[in-house]
């Protein structure tokens, strides 16, 4: 038996659209079922709730449209790791479309859903073992709301930005 993590998506109505959306900006990503509950639930009647099973970008992930319940917050984001600023580029303006963009590379989509769309090497900076390039990659960071890697990477190198 395998155990396995799928992270759920609580959505007022509009889950199956959301996870659409999801699916057709980031790659490796597929609708894998839609389903209404064939059963009454504290949400409403038979049919009434709708299951979404999806992958994306190799994860799966599930979500429902139930009813009001919790709006999503920033205790739980989904973060894509992306190996050049034009999937940095790609990815932000087509999530942050009709949502708001916040710091350090965090955005809210129009679902309101919490993302953060980091480069991979910014993980790599971090963890450097020259502490001060680190900082300086980290404050670069702390100052920017759409990263930019080649930005981070001066930073980190210790280059005037420019």
């Amino acid at each position: 038996m395998t155990t396995r993590l799928i992270p759920q998506m609580w959505y007022t109505d509009e889950a199956e659209e959301a996870a659409r959306f999801y699916v057709s900006i980031i790659p490796d990503s597929r609708i894998d079922h839609v389903t209404a509950m064939p059963a009454d639930t504290p949400s409403g009647p038979e049919g009434s709730v709708t299951v979404v099973d999806f992958t994306i970008a190799g994860q799966r992930v599930g979500a429902m449209s139930a009813g009001p319940l919790e709006p999503f917050n920033h205790a739980i984001s989904l973060m894509i790791e992306c190996d050049t600023q034009d999937e940095i580029d790609r990815l932000w303006d087509a999530l942050v479309e009709g949502g708001g963009a916040e710091q350090c590379g965090w955005l809210r989509d129009r679902y309101g859903v919490c993302w953060q769309i980091t480069p991979r090497r910014l993980n790599e900076m971090m963890r450097s073992p020259d502490r001060a390039a680190a900082r300086r990659a980290a404050q670069a960071m702390l100052g920017m709301i759409k990263l930019d890697i080649a930005a981070l990477e001066r930073a980190f190198a210790g280059e005037a930005a420019g």
